[in-house]
């Protein structure tokens, strides 16, 4: 078992599989530490006898079909989703909007039931903006969520009580959605692992609701590389969606090209203990064998102005559309929601055109630098996690709170309209103690490439996590 300050949920599930640990004892300590951690608002809703029946499935699995449970890979840890995507089965989702009340629950997603058959136990959903609408999880109708590491700041948006619920040991992974950076942005703001896998790598029907013309993808936030490697290889594949199976590229021999961005421009600067932490990581690449190759901001400044403009123009629409599709009281949603359903009811069809064209030039720019290097070092983060209110969505200025949040993550979206897959993890911490983290970025398909680097820079053990699992605590 690995110490507290690295164990996983991997380590949670192995735990249950050698009999050291039930799967209802687990549950408990998790709903236990949610009434510890009630503070720090990364619960939205709770069903306590939803998770215990759960757990109560798997230990009875356990028993009668030890083979069964053997073969799940998180059989019966304790999870939660997050309330924006999805759904999951009996988990009221509110997209963190008082125009919904918590009531029923539809049926599970596609993931969501992949979710459940890798015995992942969910009793509640995690907290986020309105709509998904902020780098931060602070909606209007609560709760504020906020971080483990330091409750006077942000931990992130828009799956930031997935984040803060992994960070402080309430659940070793939870479920977590990425459009604009929103699972990397958390878990970087946490010292976690977040990965945005390959456009259609993952199943987003039967409904498609968090689908966003693509750029919109799901998975989770976990405490480890492995666990991350773990779940994208549980759910990945035979989407039924709109792009076709991603293949897996064969592993590439020898030495890879690594891309180094240790810049973001004037505009957008980054501090300096990030920019060297990006450094750093593409030094322990270098050491390992690989060959740096320099890039500069000249090389993706106009891929990231697309990526921007595509995401702001995207959730615009689609916020609007949803409005207009449920004949919905856009009164009772919060300011800056309004504005964005304005902003799209607004925007005339030839500007959202000319935005989806931007997103595509911005994915021909990576592809024509993944000609020259088989990765990309970069930041994820401008700065460190910063205060609660730091993104407040009580005005109606669109352009501002972009701004605010490309200024926060720079190179967050272009992953997203680009389609390619991005990981985040931590890279050391900085004076306060929070997290330092890096941002790989690779060409399509080429996931299980960012995760085998991820491992190994995670190997170097320059970040511990703070708090213990529940259920794993001495």
């Amino acid at each position: 078992m690995s110490s507290q300050s690295s164990a996983d949920a991997t380590d949670l599930a192995d735990a249950f599989k050698s009999g050291r640990l039930t799967c209802t004892e687990a549950m408990q300590a998790s709903l236990a530490a949610c009434a510890v951690h009630e503070d720090l608002g990364a619960i939205a809703y709770l069903d306590a006898g939803m998770g215990l029946a759960a757990a109560q499935v798997m230990d009875g699995e356990a028993l009668e079909q030890p083979q069964r449970f053997a073969a799940r890979s998180f059989a019966g840890v304790p999870t939660i989703a997050k309330d924006l995507g999805g759904p999951f089965a009996g988990l009221p989702v509110t997209a963190g909007s008082r125009l919904f009340a918590r009531k029923g629950g539809e049926a599970d997603s596609d993931l969501a039931r992949r979710f459940r058959e890798a015995g992942l136990c969910a009793f509640g959903l995690s907290t986020s903006p309105e709509f998904g609408l902020s780098l931060a999880s602070e909606p209007a109708m609560g709760p504020i969520c906020r971080n483990p590491l330091d409750p006077s700041r942000t931990a992130g948006g828009s799956s930031g009580g997935a984040a803060a619920a992994v960070a402080a040991g309430i659940v070793a992974i939870a479920h977590a959605t990425d459009a604009g950076g929103s699972i990397r942005v958390p878990a970087a703001c946490c010292g976690l692992v977040g990965l945005k896998p390959t456009r259609g790598a993952m199943p987003a029907g039967p409904a498609f609701g968090n689908h966003l013309g693509g750029i919109a993808s799901e998975l989770a936030i976990t405490r480890s590389v492995r666990d991350t490697a773990r779940i994208f290889a549980a759910l990945r594949g035979m989407t039924k969606g709109p792009f076709a199976d991603i293949a897996e590229p064969a592993a590439k021999p020898g030495s890879l090209r690594i891309g180094l961005l240790a810049d973001t421009g004037e505009r957008y600067p980054t501090a300096a203990d990030r920019l060297e932490a990006v450094e750093a990581a593409a030094g322990f690449l270098e050491k390992q064998g690989h060959r740096l190759v320099p890039l500069a901001w000249a090389d993706v400044d106009e891929a990231v102005a697309a990526g921007a403009r595509a995401f702001g123009d995207i959730v615009s629409v689609n916020i609007a559309g949803l409005m207009d599709d449920l004949k919905l009281d856009i009164l009772a949603t919060e300011a800056m929601t309004q504005a964005f359903i304005m902003r799209g009811r607004a925007m005339p069809a030839t500007a959202l055109w000319s935005a989806l064209n931007g997103a595509v030039r911005a994915s021909r720019t990576l592809w024509d630098l993944f000609e020259k290097v088989d990765v990309i070092v970069m930041p994820m983060l401008a700065k460190a996690a910063p205060p609660i209110g730091s993104f407040p969505t009580d005005h109606g200025d669109t352009d501002l709170h972009l701004e605010r949040m490309t200024a926060f993550a720079p190179l967050a979206s272009l992953a997203n309209v680009s389609g390619f897959p991005a990981i985040t993890l931590p890279f050391g911490a900085d004076a306060n103690g929070l997290p330092l983290p890096i941002q790989l970025v690779g060409p399509m398909g080429e996931d299980a490439l960012l995760l085998s680097l991820a491992a190994q820079l995670e190997a170097d053990g320059r970040w511990q996590h703070r708090h213990p699992i529940a259920g794993l605590a001495a």
